[in-house]
């Protein structure tokens, strides 16, 4: 079977967006088989992680490891194409970086030695290009890149919370070789703020109560507190207007939906309040998840997503030279990024497939000439992976289901009966990856797995019809949805009927126990990382690390209300179904997860082994809701393998 290789489709308004190039090597260019390649390779540390210009495009800053050490940072200067290693810890990754003007970097490390602490607060160091004047910062959660260098200081803005767990955020200043801090103004309940060039805060979104609010400021010296009300929307899931940015000329760009299904970009008069009347860019279909590109204060291109990351540029010369690169690189999706100002004739390339890890390239206007920087997994040769395909499908209401596939290169031209591995993400309020390499995805196809992905209603990133549709749904149409992805693979023919696991994390795990509650004739057996398994707790539990306020209100809005729709929710708990369940069930939870505390684990657990022989379990001491821990993502997996090996093995 032939299958329709998509991975962008059209950007709507006046501006297209262009198609990205399908590219499948021929079979018979693999170099090994995926069946052969170890699974520590498939996880190992990147050797490659970030890549960033210095503001005037002189340097790039380049985060890099995967080599036995810890990631370290390094810098490279692109007239001379000369290495300086800059900074680099014994025990612990550089996590990130960004460039606090053309000679000073600031960077961010865990402190591996607190190991009490469920979730680190990251340390912030400052650091010159050569390596020299490094000084430490304090425990900055949210250090901000600003629209201009503020010469050797820095931004950061460090969230507080008060007693109904309200985000507050307070703004500083710090000056990254002294070390003087001073606070800045802030509106009162800040959670989001856009800067002007001078590093003032002048938009800020707030919350307090059930209420969300853009605030605008237009003497940024003046008395502080002089913040107005542009617009206002429900706080949980209302008509957001999001602030992305101020151009030169004080143009605000925002992101909200305006009275439309999905969201799009505005731009806003901070006079009135008022948006532009038609949106500047929108895309079909999606929620554009946009990342604003500037040269010299000026809006050059919008990063967007489709069903694949790609770029909309709005001058006319960016447009040229991508359409250059892409002829040069025409097996990938290529983004390019631009100094921040200045006239360098270098640009940064990250290029990218389904089945390659990114490169990144440095690539000279005058020279025409592209340049290999690094290889995010060199290890990994795209000849052995599997392609991944943007292929929607539709549920038994109608109702159209954005999903992915990625077919094993190991089943050939003409794939049919394969065991298939349906792969849930968490939220469920947000969007699972989009068109790219994926380790977990690429690991199970190299087993001989087909893959999918499904984006069922309540996913976000797809349009309001599609989230809301989900809410009240947990347990019921949502996980309907999952159900109708894998009957329509069998359909045509893909899947073996008899060889099907649900898998997934956080609110993915929840689904797949409830898979095997809903549809054991679908699922012959589930994996749960980190499930919920007792909706009551999301509503009541003291220990969860949701907000007071969410509980009550969010959560009532996505599940229903706790006393009136009590009977439903215990039937759409898997905690309170595990009688029903008899299929084989693996099981892994984190010691410190304050998301999802293991008390959900250890009582689904504990009902299942009443009936159930086959539950494997699994607890990571010193995990949250997710791998941190290297060790700890390979003996997950390496579990993931034996299990799926042991209960999707043909039958007979």
């Amino acid at each position: 079977m032939k299958l329709n290789r998509r991975h962008t489709l059209g950007a709507a308004a006046a501006l297209a967006v262009p198609a990205l190039s399908a590219f499948v090597p021929p079979a018979a260019a693999q170099a090994k088989r995926a069946a052969d390649i170890p699974l520590a390779t498939f996880f190992a540390a990147a050797n490659l992680s970030n890549a960033a210009f210095n503001p005037s495009g002189s340097h790039v800053a380049l985060l890099v490891g995967g080599d036995g050490s810890k990631r370290r940072l390094v810098v490279l200067e692109l007239a001379t194409m000369k290495v300086t290693p800059v900074a680099a810890f014994k025990e612990a990754d550089v996590i990130n970086m960004h460039w606090i003007n053309d000679r000073r970097l600031y960077l961010g490390s865990y402190d591996e030695s607190r190991t009490e602490d469920a979730w680190r607060d990251p340390l912030g160091y400052a650091v010159d290009l050569n390596g020299e004047n490094f000084r430490r910062l304090g425990w900055l959660r949210t250090p901000g890149r600003t629209p201009q260098p503020l010469g050797d200081d820095i931004l950061y803005a460090y969230p507080t919370d008060d007693s109904e767990g309200w985000s507050n955020l307070k703004l500083f200043r710090q000056n990254t070789r002294s070390g003087a801090v001073r606070e800045l103004d802030l509106a009162p309940w800040s959670v989001g703020l856009v800067l002007n060039q001078d590093g003032d805060a002048v938009a800020t979104v707030t919350e307090r109560g059930e209420k969300a609010q853009l605030r605008w400021r237009d003497d940024p010296k003046g008395a502080p507190g002089q913040w107005r009300v542009l617009q206002e929307w429900e706080r949980f899931f209302g008509a957001v207007v999001w602030p992305l940015g101020l151009d030169g000329e004080g143009k605000l760009y925002v992101l909200t939906r305006a009275q439309r299904d999905h969201q799009a970009l505005y731009t806003l008069d901070t006079k009135t309040g008022a948006l532009s009347e038609r949106p500047m860019l929108s895309v079909a279909n999606f929620d554009m998840d946009p990342q604003l590109l500037w040269r010299d204060q000026r809006l050059v291109g919008v990063r967007v997503t489709a069903d694949a990351r790609t770029t909309v540029w709005f001058d006319a010369d960016m447009k040229a030279l991508q359409a250059k690169i892409d002829a040069k690189l025409p097996a990938t999706s290529n983004l390019i990024d631009v100094p921040a100002q200045g006239a360098s004739p270098w640009l940064l390339v990250a290029a990218y497939s389904d089945t390659r890890p990114q490169r990144v390239f440095a690539y000279h206007r005058e020279t025409d000439k592209l340049t290999l920087l690094g290889n995010e997994r060199s290890a990994i040769d795209p000849a052995t992976q599997s392609a991944m395909d943007f292929a929607p499908y539709k549920a038994r209401d109608g109702r159209q289901i954005p999903a992915y596939l990625t077919l094993p290169r190991s089943a050939g031209d003409k794939p049919s009966k394969l065991p298939l591995v349906v792969m849930v993400h968490g939220g469920p309020v947000a969007r699972g990856p989009s068109w790219h390499w994926q380790p977990d995805v690429q690991f199970l196809a190299s087993r001989g797995y087909a893959v999918l992905q499904p984006e069922f209603r309540g996913a976000d990133g797809f349009g309001w019809d599609h989230l809301s549709a989900g809410f009240k749904q947990w347990g019921l149409a949502m996980q309907d949805d999952l159900a109708d992805g894998v009957l329509h693979l069998v359909k045509q023919g893909l899947v073996d009927p008899g060889r099907v696991a649900i898998l997934g994390g956080s609110y993915g795990g929840y689904a797949a126990m409830m898979g095997l509650v809903r549809h054991p004739e679908v699922f012959r057996c589930a994996v749960n990382y980190v499930g919920v398994t007792d909706l009551d707790l999301l509503y009541g539990a003291s220990w969860s690390d949701l907000s007071p306020l969410f509980r009550r209100v969010g959560v009532t809005r996505l599940l229903g209300d706790r006393v009136k729709d009590a009977e439903r929710l215990r039937e759409t708990s898997p905690v309170h179904q595990a009688h029903r369940i008899t299929q084989p069930v693996l099981m892994a939870y984190g010691r410190r997860d304050e998301r999802v505390p293991i008390e959900h684990g250890e009582r689904m657990r504990d009902a299942l082994r009443k009936h159930n022989p086959n539950v494997e379990w699994v607890l990571y001491d010193k995990e949250g809701h997710g791998f941190y821990w290297k060790e700890n993502e390979l003996d997950f997996w390496g579990r993931v393998e034996r299990f799926l090996a042991k209960h999707l093995a043909p039958k007979g």
